[in-house]
């Protein structure tokens, strides 16, 4: 595959995937002005360490996935950098180093701003992004990523983001980053369901290779679910405007990946019976499943501003 030094870079840091890094800000961002304490710098500097830490977290897999043999010839996924030779592994790991570091410049900036919770959230972050794929027990090979990606790329990204406006903690963005932790996770049970042979050959221990191909669908449509509930608990429990609902765009954005996923429910679908499901359709289930995050986070946050603004009627 001939491809520029610029290409090969941008199929290593996966741009699709970032929108996992973005929503959980900007939905954040939408809360923290709603409640009048946006403060634009140290949002900017939340989205710039969460997309770091993303783009760091991606090369960390495309290095480590090659030497703990995740990653071969039979990858049905997008390429991978190092596996396919384009990139030398010393580059991409060279790639992480710099991007946790640039991560860690913002993070020193937000710890002046708003003190010491934002290290140890910091310090703990830029680790997990490594052992997901490294170190002695690797999240993604023991069943963990998907507790990973719903606390970091959820929980933790959103309340913190808000954090570090405020200076204080909120319910409603923790109730908000669980739903976004939940839409994450469903764009990581759609990876996993691809990849779910060619890991359980690499002794990749996912949920999807634990449990199969129906569990992982109902995990799939489960966490969209709760993602829903999130933004419908929103409004008639925690009073949020009923705009916030505009994040229930993102689920149906996500609908087109459905088709490909749901045929996944029938047994024998993924192990090669008569009428079996082709999982490089989950390619592009993977995609819209991204762009479905994306609206979401969206959503959440311009729903909350609007709301507060009064554009509209009463909320």
């Amino acid at each position: 595959m001939q491809v520029t030094r610029t290409q090969a870079w941008i199929l290593a840091v996966r741009p699709r995937t970032l929108s996992a890094g973005a929503a959980p800000v900007v939905a954040a961002s939408g809360f923290a002005a709603a409640d009048g304490v946006f403060v634009q710098l140290p949002a900017l500097a939340a989205l710039a360490g969460a997309l770091l830490i993303q783009i760091g977290t991606n090369l960390a897999n495309d290095y480590y996935d090659f030497f703990k043999g995740g990653d071969t010839g039979e990858r049905l996924g997008p390429v991978r950098v190092t596996q396919a030779g384009i990139l030398p592994p010393r580059a991409v790991f060279r790639g992480m180093a710099v991007a946790l570091g640039l991560a860690t410049l913002t993070g020193v900036y937000l710890a002046s701003v708003a003190g010491w919770p934002v290290i140890v959230i910091g310090l703990v972050s830029m680790l997990m992004a490594v052992c997901y794929t490294g170190g002695p027990y690797p999240l993604s090979y023991n069943g963990l990523g998907d507790v990973f990606v719903f606390v970091f790329f959820g929980l933790v990204a959103t309340a913190t983001t808000y954090y570090v406006q405020a200076q204080a903690w909120s319910a409603d963005a923790i109730l908000a980053g669980a739903g976004l932790g939940f839409f994450s996770t469903a764009m990581l049970v759609v990876n996993n369901l691809r990849d779910r042979e060619t890991d359980g050959a690499a002794g990749k221990r996912t949920l999807a290779v634990r449990f199969g191909d129906r569990l992982t669908v109902i995990q799939y449509f489960a966490c969209l679910a709760l993602a829903a509930s999130a933004s419908a608990i929103g409004v008639s429990a925690m009073g949020w405007s009923r705009w916030t609902l505009l994040s229930l765009a993102g689920i149906a954005a996500s609908a087109p990946a459905w088709v490909s996923v749901a045929p996944f429910l029938r047994p024998g679908a993924g192990d090669g019976a008569w009428g079996s499901a082709d999982r490089r359709t989950l390619n592009p289930a993977l995609a819209m499943t991204a762009r479905g995050l994306a609206l979401y986070g969206a959503g959440l946050g311009i729903g909350a501003l609007v709301g507060s603004l009064g554009l509209f009627g009463a909320p």
